[in-house]
């Protein structure tokens, strides 16, 4: 990956919705070469997807929660607990982490009687869940904004 491709990817993080012609106005190229470029990052891998970044309070989404989970050391019993969060919309991230807690979740629901009936209705519930604790989100300091790409 050479300076160029990096100047794509940081554009294209800023704003996916750049026409290929403006794209390549600003990284400095013609729009062949540059289209070719955007095709072989994708094809790659290296650019996954594009999404629209959605306003949480729009779609009554703002309230936010920062969840440790513990769940019992059991090889089936993660790759149970991991399947099961896949069918959980309301949880909108998920990491497995190393030491305790084990897991971490990012919640988004829309009020904290939602959070209470999502915490004792299915989060308390899946199976080997030994512990459950919540960190309610005061503010958003600092938004995502796509990853660092200096070489």
């Amino acid at each position: 990956m050479d300076e160029i491709d990096r100047a794509i990817l940081r554009e294209l993080q800023n704003d996916g919705r750049l026409s290929n012609q403006e794209l390549a106005q600003r990284i400095g190229l013609t729009p062949s070469p540059c289209m070719r470029r955007v095709r072989q990052l994708e094809q790659d891998g290296v650019i996954r997807g594009y999404r629209a970044v959605i306003d949480p309070d729009a779609v009554d989404r703002g309230f936010e929660v920062l969840v440790s989970i513990e769940v019992a050391r059991d090889r089936e019993v993660v790759e149970s607990f991991e399947a099961a969060l896949q069918d959980i919309p309301d949880v909108i991230e998920a990491y497995r982490l190393f030491g305790s807690p084990g897991c971490l979740l990012r919640i988004a629901v829309s009020d904290l009687r939602a959070y209470e009936r999502l915490w004792i209705e299915r989060l308390t519930a899946l199976s080997g869940v030994t512990e459950v604790n919540s960190q309610i989100i005061m503010k958003r300091i600092k938004e995502p904004r796509g990853l660092p790409v200096d070489g």
